[in-house]
């Protein structure tokens, strides 16, 4: 286990070493990123312009959420919602669909970046990222998923050493809310990997809604490490005496330590059901639910 106040002086200390000007973060709200950009502002202050994607691909509320956070710092929000989508229309293999959003990412912060003459990048990239990329098991969109030509003079990445629970370790150290600390990981690609197929505006709809039911209904009780819900594809149901040919929603709570492998939780039939009977009642284009009760390995947390 690292030594959290070792740690974090050694950090500021090579950010500081490593900029003498102005950098862009990559700010997406989750703990990593979150540690990544105090880590930043302790070593840079303003030099470090910390950047928040809108991508369409987030959870419900994110966007306000970050501005309430971090908007101490030189925070910029970009609004790019339009740019992801087009990257994505008619991609369905999932690395393929990791990489445009990869791209895009990188793209959206050279942009950037020009109208404010930085050279650097620093992400919130940690150690189970670049495991999991360079071992071929998915395409982190920070490692993987980055294109091969990048127009920056170097990507910092200040926590790239450690494992989830010791980011979590470290950002309470930071005294970041216990939101931040404790927030469970979201993927990079956001929502993306959580519809199964070709990623659609009326789908994100869809799965967004999905998971912010599933989160209201787990995350103070049962405490899982991850819980997510995925947009699989289309089944027969029938609602008000009617047929539909409707979505299937697959719901997922895992245990973990550090993301490397995870066991599903064994949640009650109660709450299963009220999760069922929400998600159904309130989506009317979903004809049914299924939880996932496969570990990690052979399956991974995330659906794509």
């Amino acid at each position: 286990m690292v030594k959290v106040n070792k740690f974090i002086e050694q950090a500021v200390q090579q950010i500081k070493q490593s900029i003498d000007e102005k950098a862009i973060l990559a700010l997406s709200g989750g703990v990593d990123s979150s540690v990544a950009a105090v880590l930043s502002y302790r070593a840079i202050k303003e030099l470090v312009i910390p950047i928040y994607v809108d991508t369409g691909l987030m959870r419900k509320g994110e966007t306000k959420r970050i501005q309430e956070v971090f908007g101490y710092m030189n925070l910029q929000i970009i609004y790019a919602q339009d740019r992801f989508i087009d990257a994505l229309r008619g991609l369905t293999e999932p690395e393929e669909k990791r990489k445009a959003v990869g791209e895009t990412f990188i793209r959206v912060f050279e942009d950037e970046a020009r109208k404010i003459n930085a050279r650097y990048l620093i992400q919130g990239t940690i150690y189970p990222d670049r495991i999991e990329s360079e071992g071929g098991i998915k395409s982190h969109h920070n490692v993987g998923g980055l294109p091969s030509v990048i127009h920056f003079d170097k990507i910092i990445e200040p926590i790239s050493t450690l494992y989830k629970d010791e980011v979590r370790d470290v950002a309470r150290a930071l005294e970041l809310p216990e939101e931040i600390s404790n927030r469970m990981p979201f993927p990079g690609p956001g929502l993306s990997v959580r519809i199964i197929g070709e990623v659609t505006r009326d789908k994100l709809d869809v799965v967004r809604k999905a998971n912010a039911i599933v989160e209201e209904e787990l995350l103070e009780t049962f405490r899982p490490w991850q819980t997510l819900a995925a947009l699989l594809g289309k089944g027969t149901g029938v609602k008000g005496d009617q047929r539909i040919h409707g979505w299937i929603i697959a719901v997922r709570a895992v245990e973990s330590r550090d993301g490397m492998t995870a066991r599903p939780m064994e949640l009650t039939w109660e709450i299963l059901r009220k999760i069922e009977s929400r998600i159904t009642g309130e989506i009317p284009t979903v004809a049914r639910v299924v939880y996932d009760i496969s570990p990690k390995p052979p399956a991974t947390i995330e659906f794509e």
